[in-house]
C-alpha cells in the first residue's frame, strides 16, 4: 500500500514537472497516434525519440550549424537514409559503432542513424590522446568509426577496417557522411529487436578511459533535471559543451522531449559563444564551466556588446565552480546560474539553483527528484549533517557496469561517485574532493578543492590547481599551480593562503602556468601535473 502511494505521489510529481515545462501539450487524435505508435516501436531513445519530433513537428528547425539549418523533419529523412547506408556497410543489432566528431550536425545523423540499427553508440572523446584512442578501440572493437576528418591522424594507430568521414574541410575521395546520406533510402526502417546503447565514456583524467553504457533512461532522466532547473517547451539552446560528454549528451537528449532547437558550433571561442547566444536569441545556454571562466576574462566592453538579456538558464557541469565563478558569472548576466553535480555513473546527483549559488557560491545545491544522497564513513554507515564523508547516490539513472568489467562500489542499492562531501543545515551538498586526492598533511585532512577556491579567488588569479607531493616535516603538502593575470610573487600567494586558511594547508611551493591542462571537458588533468618536476 505505502509503494503504490509512493508510486502515486512520484508519478503526480513527474506529471507536474512536464506540464510546468510545456511537454504535455494538446495534440490532435491522428498526431497521437501516431506518436504512441513510434514510441511504442522505436522507445524513448534517439530512435524513438527524433521520430517523435518528427511527427509533432517536421518543420520546426532542430538544429543549426556551421552550414546551416535542419528541421526535424530533414534530421529524421537523414538519418533513415544514413541508417540504409551503414545497413549496406554490414552493421547491425548489437554491433557497436565509434563516433569521434566535434558538435555539429554530424554527431546527430550517426546517433540516429546507429540507434535505428539497434547497434551501440560509442563517444570517443575529441581530446584524447592517440595511445588513449588505440586502447579503447582495441577493448571496445568497434564495426566502424565515424570521424571528423581532423582525428585521421591520431586514428592511425587504430586496427579498425571500416571508416567514414563526418565533417570534411575540403575534397576528399574517402567516404564521406554525405555521401552515404545522399545514397541512401530515405523511406522508414522496420525497428530493431534490441534498443540501441550509448556508451560514454570517463574522462580518462587517472588511467585509459572506462566506457560506461546506458539504456534509454526515458522521461525520469529529463524529470529528474527539469525538476530543479526550469527549461521550456519550444526554447533554443545554444549546447557549448560537447555533445559526446554525458552533459552535452544530456541536452540532446531532452531536446527530444521538448523539441528544442540545438544551435551547435564545433569549437567554443569565448565571444563566438556569446555572439551565438545573442544572435539566435537563445533561452539557454549548457557549458562546462571554464567556459565560463573564459567567458569573463574577456574585456568589459566585448562582454556589453553581446545582448543576452533573453538567456534565462546558463547549465553548468563537468567539474566543480572555482572560487567565486558563480557570483561573478551572475553579477555579469544575472541570477541565470545553474550547476549540476554529476558524473558519467551516476548522472545527476545535485542541482544547485541561482537562489542556492547566491547563499552558498560553492554548494552542490540539492538532490533532485527521485534522487537519494547520502554520506556514508569509510565502514559504509551514514554520517550526521555536517561530517564529511563518502558520497553515496541513489536514482533510476545509474550505469550498468564498466564495457571493460568492473563497478563503482554500491552500499544499500547507492552508487559511490568517488567524492567526499557532506550536507550543510539547509540541505545542500558540498563536494569536497575526489576520495582519492585527499592527503593527511601534519595529521590533519587537506582536500586540493580548499585550497584552490582559496588561490582562485585572489583578484589576481584567473584559475588554480593542486596536487598532493612529499614533505619532510609534514609528511605530505600540496603543491599548487596557478594562472594569473599579473605578475605576483610566491610568497604574497602563500600569504594569502595563510591568511585565509590554515598553516598547514599552505602550498609547499606555488608554480606558476600559461594554462592548466584540461581535457575537453574542462577538468583539469591532475595526473600531468602530478608528474610536473
Amino acid at each position: 500500500m505505502a509503494r503504490a502511494a509512493a508510486r502515486l505521489k512520484a508519478g503526480g510529481t513527474s506529471l507536474k514537472v512536464l506540464a510546468g515545462s510545456g511537454v504535455v501539450r494538446p495534440f490532435g487524435p491522428r498526431t497521437l497516434y501516431r506518436l504512441a505508435r513510434t514510441v511504442l516501436t522505436w522507445g524513448t531513445g534517439p530512435a524513438g525519440g527524433f521520430a517523435t519530433l518528427a511527427v509533432r513537428y517536421p518543420d520546426r528547425v532542430g538544429l543549426i550549424d556551421e552550414i546551416g539549418a535542419l528541421t526535424f523533419g530533414e534530421l529524421h529523412a537523414r538519418s533513415n537514409a544514413l541508417a540504409d547506408a551503414l545497413k549496406g556497410r554490414g552493421v547491425g543489432e548489437g554491433d557497436g559503432v565509434a563516433v569521434m566528431c566535434r558538435n555539429h550536425r554530424g554527431f546527430l545523423d550517426a546517433s540516429l542513424a546507429v540507434a535505428k540499427l539497434g547497434a551501440d553508440v560509442l563517444y570517443l572523446n575529441t581530446a584524447f590522446a592517440g595511445p588513449q584512442l588505440v586502447d579503447v578501440l582495441a577493448r571496445e572493437k568497434p564495426r566502424i568509426v565515424i570521424h571528423d576528418e581532423e582525428f585521421t591522424g591520431l586514428l592511425a594507430g587504430a586496427e579498425v577496417e571500416n571508416r567514414i568521414l563526418a565533417w570534411v574541410d575540403g575534397q576528399t575521395d574517402e567516404p564521406t557522411l554525405d555521401r552515404l546520406i545522399e545514397a541512401g533510402s530515405r523511406a522508414e526502417h522496420p525497428a530493431p529487436q534490441r534498443h540501441s546503447r550509448v556508451i560514454i565514456l570517463t574522462s580518462g583524467t587517472t588511467g585509459t578511459p572506462k566506457g560506461a553504457p546506458r539504456n534509454e533512461a526515458g522521461i525520469d532522466a529529463a524529470v529528474s533535471l527539469l525538476s530543479r532547473m526550469p527549461l521550456k517547451h519550444g526554447w533554443t539552446t545554444h549546447i557549448a559543451a560537447p555533445l559526446f560528454h554525458t552533459w552535452g549528451y544530456a541536452h540532446l537528449a531532452l531536446s527530444m522531449l521538448l523539441g528544442s532547437t540545438m544551435v551547435l558550433t564545433r569549437r567554443f571561442e569565448p565571444e563566438q559563444s556569446l555572439a551565438l547566444t545573442a544572435r539566435h536569441r537563445c533561452d539557454s545556454m549548457v557549458v562546462i564551466p571554464v567556459m565560463l571562466q573564459r567567458i569573463l576574462n574577456l574585456p568589459e566592453e566585448t562582454l556589453r556588446r553581446h545582448d543576452l538579456s533573453r538567456l534565462k538558464v546558463v547549465a553548468a557541469s563537468g567539474s566543480a565552480l572555482p572560487g567565486d565563478l558563480a557570483l561573478n558569472w551572475m553579477d555579469h548576466f544575472g541570477d541565470n546560474l545553474y550547476n549540476i553535480y554529476g558524473s558519467t555513473e551516476i548522472a545527476y546527483a545535485s542541482i544547485a539553483t541561482p537562489q542556492d549559488l547566491r547563499a552558498s557560491p560553492d554548494s552542490a545545491g540539492k538532490p533532485p527528484h527521485a534522487t537519494v544522497v547520502r554520506i556514508f564513513d569509510d565502514a559504509g554507515e551514514p554520517l550526521p549533517v555536517g561530517e564529511s564523508g563518502r558520497i553515496f547516490v541513489g536514482n533510476g539513472l545509474l550505469f550498468e557496469g564498466y564495457t571493460g568489467g568492473g563497478h563503482k562500489e554500491v552500499v544499500d542499492g547507492l552508487m559511490s561517485s568517488g567524492d567526499v562531501g557532506r550536507f550543510d543545515r539547509d540541505g545542500r551538498l558540498h563536494v569536497e574532493g575526489r576520495d582519492d586526492e585527499m592527503i593527511v598533511s601534519g595529521g590533519e585532512n587537506v582536500f586540493p578543492r580548499e585550497v584552490e577556491d582559496c588561490l582562485s579567488r585572489h583578484e589576481l588569479v584567473v584559475e588554480a590547481a593542486a596536487v598532493g607531493v612529499e614533505d619532510p616535516d609534514f609528511g605530505k603538502r600540496l603543491r599548487a599551480f596557478v594562472v594569473t593575470s599579473a605578475d605576483i610573487g610566491q610568497d604574497e600567494l602563500k600569504d594569502w593562503v595563510k591568511a585565509n586558511l590554515a598553516r598547514f594547508k599552505v602550498p609547499r611551493e606555488i608554480v606558476f602556468l600559461d594554462e592548466l591542462p584540461r581535457n575537453a571537458t574542462g577538468k583539469v588533468l591532475k595526473r600531468e601535473l602530478a608528474e610536473f618536476s
